[in-house]
């Protein structure tokens, strides 16, 4: 299937002006252009936009994604680094979460000091009445 750039935007959450700046990059390759010199994406690039935002949004630079994605450009000669890439930003992003989760059970103690003492407060209040 082929989409436009508005359809792409759409689907990812991207901006177009984020989608020119990947192609730029080398980020986005193999975007062809129809007869009227628009950009056309494949179902193939829209699964690797999709692997992209989340290398992005769980922290990965653009200048890893970059690196990666040369890496992939190599062949299958660097299947074993390309793993090895990935391995070490899945330990990065599990440590992120963790600290994440440590800190979100944190929020949620204090929130539930706060319902105690509404209630007590509460409670005190119909003990006067």
């Amino acid at each position: 299937m082929k989409y436009s750039i508005s359809e792409i935007e759409e689907i990812t959450g991207l901006t177009a002006s984020t989608l020119r700046y990947y192609e730029q990059e080398g980020i986005l390759p193999n975007v062809n252009r129809n007869s009227r010199g628009r950009r056309e994406y494949t179902d193939e690039v829209l699964n690797w936009l999709e692997l992209v935002v989340a290398l992005k949004d769980t922290g990965m630079s653009i200048e890893e994604i970059k690196d990666y994605t040369t890496l992939i450009r190599q062949g299958d000669e660097t299947l074993n680094a390309r793993r090895n890439f990935l391995s070490e930003h899945k330990v990065k992003v599990e440590k992120r979460v963790a600290q994440t989760q440590f800190h979100l059970e944190k929020i949620i103690r204090k929130i539930a000091i706060y319902d105690i003492l509404m209630h007590k407060k509460m409670t005190s209040k119909e003990t006067l009445i």
